[in-house]
Parts: structure tokens; sequence; C-alpha cells
């Protein structure tokens, strides 16, 4: 993004002190979306001139977000300045509600992990209420951890598989877990008033629109413009278009995992029959791969464990796990290859747990969209497999917690010390 595009959005309000605010929150993308650079190249890149950039970077520096050393002299004339992204000062915090498991991760401003907690559940059966409290639990653990590191917390987003209204900031239905109008985020803060001094912000979102966040690459052009379907015990998706998430009217976008495939299909958790998550969700593949008393059936087991399992049996050749796999991944191009037919996505990202074992689903899905787009060569749609798998929208969702601090970083000042630790 250049800065004459940051200007045009803060020009309405000709307010010097947003313009200077944005043009910072630039220079912080760029260094950490490409690394070091030089004052000069960054002036050059993000169409500052010099003398701004030099001056942004000195404030950036005086707020400890970039650090700056000599780069070596080059020629005559001064020194060369390099100017470098200090992370570890502030980080954000994800967290996934799964079915079977819950999530929390911390990330510093260079994407680095600062804290990561994993705990299985079942969700089906514990009430919100416990669900909440074990997730609570662990986003303390994360605070804590971020305090010992020291950073200061920008927010924690929490995401949840099922609808989220993003103007009440409530999960309006989530069919997998069986939750309806439930307040997260009040919940949640509440539960950390009780053993943190100062709780950060807090807001919730749709997790497959968080793992979409983690999977653009602004150095990618065809992510600019792509799908994501998110595997887990359903299936989740979000659409990316002109390299943003695309939320919907009220946030709603993205449920494709209720798409009708199969008419005379089994019944979904939502109620209908013939859901697209039915055939393609973790718990069809487990269904059509293993016996209802194999051990990979166990809810003891984590998600790691079933897949690995899985994975291993695959590369045994084992027949009825490869079976399964090539159903499942017809299936999954059969929905997909509707979605390239409507959206004309540049990329379609197998992510979830479709990432661990997409080496052999990608091949299914690859053969139906050949088929079944009516676009030369699949609309010029490629597949590619996700490099976070089921951790994408935790990350995502410490991604979105730094945002704040990204478009203005000023706003680092303002963020609440955890300094005085648990009550």
């Amino acid at each position: 993004m250049r800065d004459a595009d940051i200007t045009v959005r803060v020009s309405a309000t000709a307010d010097p002190a947003a313009v200077r605010s944005a043009r910072m929150g630039l220079l912080l993308r760029s260094l950490r979306d490409g690394g070091p650079r030089s004052r000069g190249r960054l002036a050059e890149e993000t169409g500052l001139t010099r003398t701004v950039a030099a001056g942004l970077v000195d404030e950036l520096a005086e707020l400890g977000l970039v650090s700056c050393e000599d780069a070596g002299r080059r020629g005559a004339g001064r020194p060369g300045v390099r100017v470098r992204l200090v992370g570890r000062s502030v980080c954000g915090v994800g967290a996934e509600i799964n079915v079977d498991h819950l999530a929390v991760v911390a990330l510093d401003l260079a994407g680095s992990v600062i804290a990561e907690f994993r705990l299985g559940i079942d969700g089906r059966s514990l009430p919100p209420e416990g669900v909440l409290a074990e997730l609570t639990g662990l986003v303390a653990d994360a605070l804590a951890e971020a305090r010992t590191a020291g950073a200061a917390v920008a927010g924690i987003t929490v995401g949840v598989a099922g609808l989220v209204d993003t103007a009440t900031q409530r999960v309006t239905l989530a069919p997998n877990l069986g939750w309806r109008e439930i307040d997260v985020v009040e919940d949640v803060r509440r539960r950390l008033a009780d053993v943190v001094v100062a709780v950060p912000p807090v807001r919730v979102a749709n997790e497959a629109t968080l793992a979409a966040t983690a999977e653009l690459d602004p150095a990618d052009a065809d992510r600019a413009d792509m799908v994501v379907l998110y595997g887990e015990v359903g299936l989740g998706g979000a659409v990316v278009s002109g390299g943003r998430v695309a939320p919907g009217r009220h946030g709603w976008a993205g449920e494709i995992g209720h798409l009708p495939v199969d008419p005379r299909g089994r019944l979904c958790g939502c109620g209908r029959t013939g859901c697209w998550e039915t055939v393609v969700g973790l718990r069809a593949l487990l269904e059509a791969a293993t016996d209802p008393d194999d051990p990979i059936r166990d809810p003891a087991l984590n998600l790691e464990e079933r897949l690995a399992t899985l994975v291993e049996r695959a590369r045994l050749a084992d027949g009825r796990t490869l079976a399964a796999l090539d159903e499942v991944g017809t299936w999954l191009g059969t929905g997909a290859a509707v979605l390239v037919n409507t959206l004309n996505p540049g990329t379609v990202v197998l992510g979830g747990y479709f990432a661990t074992l997409g080496e052999w689903l990608r091949p299914a899905v690859e053969a139906r969209l050949a088929a079944d787009v009516l676009a030369p060569r699949a609309g010029g749609t490629r597949v590619a497999i996700s490099a976070f798998g089921p951790t994408a929208a935790v990350r995502g969702g410490a991604l979105v917690s730094l945002e704040p601090v990204l478009s203005d970083p000023t706003a680092l000042a303002d963020l609440p010390e955890l300094h005085g630790g648990t009550r």
C-alpha cells in the first residue's frame, strides 16, 4: 500500500495526527512483511519522503517498536541507518473454541510465538459456561507469559465455529457446539477480571474468518482473491476479495459448510440434511476410514494425535484410509467447484485438518475442479495447502488483535498494563 492510499482514507478528517499515525502504521507493516531495511529504502517503498520517513522512524523507536542501527558507509556521504522491527514489545492473543479442542496463542508484532496452549475438550457435553471457564484459564496463562516476556497485550480475539454478529459481538449460532445467543466477550472479560489486574480489549469472530486472515500473503498476488476451506469437525470457510476478508452484511459470510450438496444425505448439526460439511468434515472422514471401536475415535485423543494416525495409515497405503481420503477429497472438490464457478478466486486454500492430509486430498480436489469448472484450466484457480493447518484460526485471532497497533502505533501508550500480575 502506498502512502497516497492512506492519505485518501484519512483526508476527510484533515487530522494531521491521524495522517501521521497511519503513516507510522504503514512503516510497521512494511517492516513486518519485508524485514529490516534502510530508512531510505523504507521511504522509497512506502512513497514517503526521506525526511518524513526518518521522523516517523524516530517516533516508532521512542515507542520501542523499532530499532535503528548503523548499516555501514557506502561510498561518500553519511552512513546508512538500518531499521528493524522490535517485535517482542507488543503481542496479540488469539483463542479458538471448537467442538473437540480449545487453543490459545500469543504472537508478537513480528509473528513469533510468545505463548501457546491447546486443550482437548468435549464441547458438545460441556455447557457454554464450562467451555468458557476452561478457555479463560488458557488465556490467563498466555497473559502471564506475555507479562514475563515484557510484552504489552494489544487485545484478545476469540474465534468460534459458528455465526458471530459483528455488531453485537455475540455468538448467534454455533450448530456443532449447540450454542445460541452466547455473549462470549462479556463472559471472558468477567472471568479475566477475577484473575488479572487489567483486562485487554476482547472481541469474538468466526474462526474460519480468522483462519483466512492468517492465510493472507501480500507477496502472493493469487491470494488477494481466494477461498479458504477450513476443515474441522465440520467445515468453515471464508472469502478474500482484493486482499481483504469479506465478512458480509452482518459478519455471517463464509458459512459454506452448509451449502446443500447431498439432498438425500445425512442430518447436519444445523438441523438440515445433506450439508457440505456432512461429507467433508473430520467426523465424516473418521466414519469412512474407521470402525466405531477404532482407537482413533477415542474422545481422549487430541486432534494432532488423530491426524498423525491417519497420516501414518495413509503412508502405509492402508486401503480403507486411502479410499476415505479420496471420497472426502472428491466431495471437497465438488463443493469447491461451485465456489470457483461463482467467485473465480486465484487460490483455494485447504486449511484446518485438510492441510495435514493435503497430500492425499489435493489430487481429488484438483480433478473435480478440472471437470466441473466451466472456465478453461479450472478458471486459473490453484489449490494450495495451508502452512498453518489447524492453527490458522488461532493465529489469525492473534493477528487481528494486533491490528489496533498496526493501524495506530501511538495507541501502544494506551494499552492496559499487566505488570501488576494476577490478583
